[in-house]
């Protein structure tokens, strides 16, 4: 599977290594360089889908960067800073950038301004793109019959795979035993309830740090299972 790459250029390291990790769960895989300097020559040498891009950087500042970035490619560019005035939005967003955040930031909105970015650039949709689910950092590939979990892959059973689609689909929605049952065996089921929960049980056991205390996939008693993100 193929995993959008994205630089961070952000000296402040504590914010920096926040960024990387809240985004590595999310399935990207991400570059840290904490100077102007050696940011630009790292996105000038790589093929990055996106590039965050702090203002006040040792070395080159963050609208030099951008600027001589903008001269030889046309990679995303977020800027991230505590310049909230209009001015300096507005210089950033002439010097090239594609998005402006000040700091601070909520980390859910920063993470969907991304991948807005990613959508109006054309570079967020994955080789069968439309066909993946996430959830944090759970991965899921419908054209690819592929599940991954913190960027490994996970092998599950053609049960345990529309069984966690399902899930996916609808993350933080309790979902009944029937609904389950029938969306991952097609109606083409004769069991009981209990193999619905046998085939969780392992979902749990690949999916969980620990399966007997599941915080990912959940159980709503009375009703059924819920996916929680």
């Amino acid at each position: 599977m193929v995993k959008r790459r994205i630089l961070i250029i952000e000296d402040e390291r504590p914010l920096a290594e926040a960024l990387a990790y809240s985004l590595g769960r999310e399935g990207f895989q991400v570059e840290v360089v904490g100077d102007g300097d050696a940011g630009l020559r790292r996105a000038l040498e790589e093929d990055f889908d996106l590039v965050l891009l702090d203002l006040m950087l040792p070395g080159l500042d963050g609208l030099e960067v951008c600027r001589e970035l903008r001269k030889a490619k046309d990679t995303p560019v977020i800027v991230i800073t505590a310049r909230d005035s209009d001015v300096d939005k507005v210089v950033g967003l002439e010097m090239g950038a594609d998005d402006y955040v000040t700091k601070p930031f909520n980390p859910r909105e920063l993470l969907a301004r991304v991948r807005a970015v990613l959508r109006r650039t054309g570079r967020g949709r994955e080789e069968g793109g439309e066909d993946i689910l996430r959830a944090g950092d759970l991965v899921l590939d419908r054209a690819r019959h592929e599940v991954w979990l913190s960027g490994k892959q996970v092998q599950l059973s053609p049960i345990e795979f529309r069984l966690l689609e399902c899930m996916m689909e609808r993350p933080g929605r309790a979902l009944s035993r029937s609904y389950l049952i029938n969306r991952a065996w097609e109606g083409d089921f004769y069991g009981t309830p209990k193999v619905l929960d046998v085939h969780v049980r392992k979902l749990r056991e690949k999916l969980e740090e620990d399966p007997s205390r599941p915080r990912r996939i959940v159980t709503v008693r009375g009703v059924g299972y819920r996916l929680e993100t």
